[in-house]
């Protein structure tokens, strides 16, 4: 997934601080395209920076349209945030699964977020080829709008993390047969300090394996393990040798 082809739309938002807000939310998730649908002269630049903190930036680079159409043209998928249904926009999609979704996508995608007070209108939602929705309470379902900015940002940035941890190299678990040398190295130190007696050595072996085992230790994490134990032995030799 590339970060900078997602496009964060706001429509027509009422608030100035919000949309510090919303610029400060995709900030976070190293998201940093923004364009919104409406007048540039209608917002408080000064209340936008304020809220926006360190993000200002993107709210200074963004690009204002007088439609989604516009705003979207060079996008290949256009998305929008919503709790209703419709026939073009089909089953509405849960943040997560839409990260999902736009991950091998090559080109644009734009998360279209609507008005404060009324979000998306039909005509506006008729425009977008998807739907996302977040799920909230039935009793109070309306999210403000950087909130809403921030779930669908997080949402994607983690899809991106996952993607780039899976190219991450050397964090191959060592397998059950050398973990069970780590634990010999473990017990057999732990013996010669005196920790438990020999009928006790199964239970505390199987102990140990089984929780290192869950913890899926890499080749450096066992080593250094077994490194530990063999210098806490060699202590305990030691100071036992010079108290005679």
């Amino acid at each position: 997934m590339n970060l900078k082809n997602v496009v964060i739309v706001l429509v027509h938002p009422d608030e100035s601080r919000n949309i510090g807000a919303a610029c400060r939310a995709m900030a976070n998730n190293d998201i940093s395209e923004l364009r919104i649908v409406g007048n540039k002269g209608d917002y408080d630049i000064e209340h936008i920076h304020v809220l926006a903190i360190h993000a200002a930036g993107i709210f200074d680079k963004a690009v204002f349209y007088p439609s989604i159409k516009e705003a979207t043209s060079d996008c290949v998928l256009c998305a929008g945030t919503t709790r209703r249904a419709g026939k073009k926009r089909g089953k509405l999609l849960l943040p997560e699964e839409f990260a999902q979704k736009i991950n091998d996508i090559n080109g644009k995608v734009a998360v279209i977020f609507g008005n404060e007070r009324t979000g998306l209108t039909d005509e506006e939602l008729d425009e977008c080829n998807a739907g996302v929705t977040i799920p909230s309470s039935k009793g109070f379902g309306s999210l403000n709008l950087s909130h809403a900015v921030q779930i669908l940002c997080y949402h994607i940035y983690r899809e991106f993390l996952r993607e780039q941890n899976k190219a991450v190299a050397g964090v191959t678990p060592v397998t059950l047969e050398r973990l069970d040398s780590t634990v010999k190295t473990i017990s057999n130190n732990l013996e010669k300090v005196g920790f438990f007696k020999m009928p006790g050595r199964e239970d505390m072996e199987s102990f140990w394996r089984n929780i290192l085992s869950r913890a899926a230790l890499t080749e450096g994490e066992a080593k250094y393990l077994e490194k530990t134990f063999d210098k806490i032995s060699g202590l305990a030799r030691k100071n036992s040798e010079q108290k005679k």
